[in-house]
């Protein structure tokens, strides 16, 4: 039976990123399930989880690879001159990547915690950790490591990938894990099956965890100037990458304000996160159309979750494309909101798949008219009593919770994945 759980993880600190939220979230549903967890942390930051033995891990300052990494830093600022894409294409990885891993490694060959089960987890393209860990052998039969998105960069489904120089290493780097590691662990079912297709050892190993709806307090209960409580609010809470445009979601609430003019006194559409690639398409629509608000920069997660909890639809906007495998780190808090969501997502996609094929307030990214009437519909529906967009999947609430999570890492289950 496992008890207990060494965590080894890139960022806690949850304004950085989704995926620092998500992280964090599997640590305290972790520790809500009975686990012993001890964390060990490169946020470089001091940063304590409740209940949580939390440790912090210094960074090597004196090292080839520390002071090659800052001289290159200063001559790409002071020169414009980018080396990095030549090392990379050679090494593999950055010079500060390497100072990061081996700063990894230093703390836990010195760490007396023994753990049952020894968990990565990593944010966007750094999967730090993981390098950390398959540099020590003696962790191997207790490491599972967690894929939250594909890796490397030319494994991604389209519109996403792309070569990135030194790509050869990476995904050699990335087959050791799949051999090396005991177990690895997929946010969606769609994901694991994707990264199986590419190094098929996770097919044996894999098991499926979700991002999990850990509990949240929020700090501050005072709604901030742009949100009216009152009013028939959409949501789209996260960054605006490039592959994820707003124009659809845009010109769809315009259509249905031109089709429902008595909607404009009522209904808003909030913009919420970076949208560097969007800005001009943004401004234009800002000062287009009164109804819409748009905040293009990062707000603390205590505010967007207030927001998310008491709008009357929360939008996951997702790429135009034949699949998407990705479970999006905002999914467990439009859940936990218990609001309607509206799916802008491929035919193929895990939101989908969780959702139901028979959800109605699913469409693609850029099915204007469609997404139109959808918003529409659930304009209706709220002029009849607002509590007719509360979500109520209690399936998906159990599926995110710790409950959960305890039945599936288990030495039984674990052992059905091997």
């Amino acid at each position: 039976m496992i008890k207990k759980v060494l965590v080894v993880v890139d960022s806690i600190n949850i304004d950085d990123s989704s995926g620092s939220k998500a992280n964090v979230a599997l640590i305290n549903n972790l520790n809500e399930a009975g686990f012993e967890v001890a964390v060990y942390h490169y946020t470089q930051k001091h940063i304590q989880l409740k209940n949580i033995k939390t440790f912090s891990i210094p960074e090597i300052k004196w090292s080839f690879n520390y002071l090659f990494s800052r001289f290159f830093r200063v001559i790409n600022r002071n020169f414009k001159i980018n080396f990095a894409p030549f090392f990379e294409k050679r090494l593999g990885f950055s010079f500060t990547f390497f100072n990061d891993t081996q700063s990894i490694i230093k703390t836990l060959k010195k760490q007396s915690f023994e753990p049952d089960l020894v968990l990565t987890l990593s944010k966007g393209a750094s999967f730090r950790p993981h390098y950390a860990v398959l540099k020590l052998p003696h962790l191997h039969d207790k490491w599972m490591a967690y894929v939250h998105d594909p890796f490397p960069f030319h494994y991604y489904p389209r519109p996403y990938n792309w070569i990135e120089p030194g790509y050869d290493k990476k995904e050699s780097f990335f087959r050791e894990i799949s051999e090396k590691a005991k177990y690895s662990a997929f946010p969606s079912q769609l994901l694991k099956e994707w990264m199986s297709s590419y190094f098929s050892n996770f097919e044996k190993t894999g098991i499926i965890i979700p991002h999990q709806n850990a509990k949240y307090e929020i700090q501050n209960n005072g709604f901030p100037s742009y949100f009216d409580v009152s009013k028939f609010n959409i949501l789209h809470a996260g960054n605006l990458m490039k592959e994820r445009s707003p124009e659809g979601l845009i010109k769809g609430f315009e259509i249905f304000l031109t089709k429902n003019s008595e909607a404009k006194k009522d209904a808003r559409l909030i913009l919420l996160g970076n949208a560097s690639d969007y800005t001009e398409l943004l401004d234009h629509y800002k000062n287009d159309i009164p109804e819409i608000y748009i905040y293009n920069g990062n707000k603390s997660f205590d505010e967007v979750f207030l927001v998310q909890k008491n709008v009357s639809i929360n939008v996951i906007l997702e790429s135009k494309s034949e699949i998407s495998p990705f479970l999006p780190g905002k999914f467990p808090h439009c859940i936990e909101a218990n609001k309607v969501i509206l799916s802008l997502a491929p035919y193929y996609s895990e939101t989908r798949r969780l959702l139901g094929n028979n959800y109605p307030y699913w469409t693609e990214v850029d099915q204007v008219e469609k997404i139109a009437v959808i918003i529409e519909d659930l304009y209706q529906l709220w002029k009849q009593n607002p509590d007719n967009l509360n979500l109520n999947r209690k399936d998906l609430e159990d599926y995110l919770s710790s409950d959960y999570l305890k039945k599936v890492i288990n030495k039984d289950n674990l052992k059905d994945a091997i």
